[in-house]
């Protein structure tokens, strides 16, 4: 299994996550012992916690799991100050094609007030970062999953089905550097039977 030890948690600070990341950590049902695994400060903007209570990306059971996360000390809840506030304006405001929702919006507004590390999924707000502030440091939920701390505190087997949860249960978007190192994770007949891995993977592997 590849396991490499991405820029974005080679050291300690503050790990942002979005709200893509929140549904699918939540999926594993294991989120807690995930995230102390990391061993860093992990912190979820305010916004993002409305956006879980209305958005319709998530399920019911989002909003309840993310406070226990919080009243486990597991996640810090921030608010953004002036900064991040002027970062979120520019990040919401313009064409549709180069703006963001209010939750990804606010979650790179404070890695970059923060000098943290933001963990999202979504392609388009990737393409904006690396455009706008190639200085932020990117990171996915994969990235997670694969960091060598994740896997060693929970095993092969439960890592496994906690990728399996998170692509079965929330879809989790894989990026296309990854999709090797999953696939060798959870193995080819189950990477079939994940509707959110590309149909590029998935179609020639139900052919073998």
């Amino acid at each position: 299994m590849s396991t490499p030890l991405l820029s974005s948690f080679s050291s300690g600070g503050v790990r942002v996550l979005d709200a893509s990341a929140v549904i699918n950590l939540n999926a594993t049902d294991c989120a807690h012992d995930i995230l102390r695994a990391l061993g860093d400060r992990i912190v979820v903007v305010d916004t993002v916690v409305d956006e879980l209570a209305v958005g319709t990306r998530t399920s019911r059971e989002d909003p309840a799991k993310l406070q226990d996360l919080v009243a486990a000390s597991a996640i810090e809840l921030v608010t953004l100050g002036q900064v991040g506030s002027e970062h979120f304006a520019a990040l919401v405001a313009g064409r549709a094609s180069e703006t963001l929702d209010d939750g990804e919006a606010a979650s790179i507004a404070f890695a970059l007030e923060s000098g943290g590390a933001v963990v999202i999924d979504e392609r388009k707000a990737n393409r904006i970062c690396r455009e706008r502030f190639p200085q932020l440091r990117l990171a996915c939920t994969v990235d997670i999953f694969l960091h060598p701390a994740v896997g060693a505190a929970l095993g092969r087997e439960r890592l496994i089905s906690a990728v399996l949860s998170a692509l079965q249960r929330a879809r989790m978007q894989v990026p296309v550097h990854h999709l090797a190192s999953v696939v060798d994770l959870v193995g080819v007949e189950q990477a079939g039977r994940c509707p959110s891995l590309p149909r590029s993977v998935r179609e020639p592997l139900r052919q073998k």
